[in-house]
Formats: structure tokens, sequence, C-alpha cells
């Protein structure tokens, strides 16, 4: 595939490893600007059980890095020491290729994914996958998290959602989201209805967030468990039955 990759990686540190864990947080950002073709990257802390509530989790961390190509991110997954050193530690490890086929928005007052794939017809009978992250204002914080656990019980409950991990740079202000769906037609269900929608439009009503990021991407190339669930495993499930969603503005999975 030509063009810039994503890279989301997610893990499960063990018990045991958990110290190593916290330092390998702090620290490993300096191994991974020294990557080669590595555009942009972030390192990721997450909720209690890869959520998305306010206690942090103790064990769960995630990676997003963006590639200069697909040979650049293959390299990197290959053979890259912090992923060797997080697989050596972790209980669970996930790892996903992403190709960007809509995005809008920045992230560090940066825009660190250019559209490098075309959704084809076929995307509506196979897996797609969403990053929805923001700046919280500090101000509405309180608003903003009181709209949020109705939104997680939703999306853990969501027809068609095949992994949902709450992520983030630092606690309660820079949150992030990561889903995979079955479908487009899935994605856009649970995005136009219920808790998550209210959340959205509160939001937009209440000026939220400072800066916020929306991209849609093809996944491809998963390796490793999440959830106890194979990655190989997960990405080849699609919809029995997709409907082709009607023509609407993008709402944020």
């Amino acid at each position: 595939m030509s063009g810039a990759v994503a890279v989301i990686v997610l893990i499960d540190i063990l018990p045991q490893s958990r110290l190593w864990g916290f330092w390998h947080f702090l620290f490993c950002r300096f191994a991974l600007g020294r990557e080669a073709g590595i555009t942009f990257f972030k390192v990721l802390g997450s909720g209690e059980n890869a959520g998305f509530g306010l206690r942090p989790s103790p064990s769960h961390q995630g990676l997003f890095c963006t590639f200069v190509d697909d040979a650049a991110a293959t390299d990197f997954i290959a053979h890259s020491k912090v992923l060797s050193a997080y697989r050596q530690h972790a209980r669970e490890f996930f790892c996903v290729k992403l190709k960007a086929f809509s995005s809008r928005g920045s992230w560090a007052n940066q825009t660190p994914l250019t559209i490098s794939a075309s959704l084809p017809s076929a995307a509506l009978m196979m897996p797609v996958a969403v990053l929805t992250r923001a700046s919280i204002r500090p101000l509405v914080a309180a608003k903003f998290w009181r709209r949020a656990p109705p939104a997680e019980l939703s999306l853990q409950h969501a027809h068609g959602c095949l992994l949902a991990a709450g992520l983030g740079e630092a606690p309660l202000l820079r949150q992030a989201t990561f889903t995979i769906w079955e479908s487009v037609a899935a994605m856009d269900a649970y995005a136009r209805t219920g808790a998550h929608l209210d959340a959205i439009r509160a939001a937009h009503a209440g000026n939220f967030f400072s800066e916020s990021m929306f991209t849609r991407f093809i996944p491809y190339d998963a390796l490793g468990v999440w959830k106890s669930q194979s990655a190989e495993l997960m990405l080849s499930s699609q919809a029995q039955s997709p409907t082709r969603p009607q023509k609407q503005p993008d709402a944020e999975a």
C-alpha cells in the first residue's frame, strides 16, 4: 500500500511489570522519536479496564504513530525495540495498521494524517476503524465527564462494535477513543443515535473542545490479542446484513 500509514498499539501490561510499564510510559517517547520513517507519535494511557472513566488504568497503555509509508510501518512493527519490550511485558498485545480515508481536525496543532485510501464499495461489508481525540477545555471538563458514562455504556453494547478502547495523553483533559466496527453501517448507526449523539451535540453546543481530530480508517494487518479476542479473527468479522448509510455529514463515532 502506498501513502502514509498509521499504527495503533494497545497493551495490557503484566501485573508484575507495572512499575516497568510506568517508566516505559514516561521515557519510551525518546526511542520512538528515533524510529525510521516515523512522522508523528503519541504515548497514551487508558482508563480503568481500557475504558473511558476518570480512574486511570495501572496496566493499559497505547501508542499512536504515523509513518511515511507501509514499509516503514512494517519495519517498526517487526523490529522496534519499543514494541519488543512491550511484547515481553504484556499480558495482551494488539497492533493494527490503518489507512485514513477521511480526516478532519488537528492533534497538538498538527495534522498528522493524510488521506491515503479511498473507501471502496466493498467497505460496507468490511471492518472500519475510527479515532476520535479532543483537548477538553478545563472550565467545562465537569460538564463533559457527566456525559461520558452513558455514552461509554452505549458503546460497550453497540451492535457491530468489534473493539473499543479509551486512550488519553493526560487525565481528564486530553482524551481519545479508538474503535473498530464490522461495517460503515454499524458505525453510523451508533454515531447517529442515543447517548453518543446526545454527547456530541452537547459538546458542540457547549464548545467543550479547544482542539479535536476525527479520522476514519481502513484497518489491515492486525496482530495479537485484545480482550481475549484474536486480532486476525476480529478483522475477518463482517456485518451479516449491512444497509447502505444515508448520505449525511460525518458523525463522530
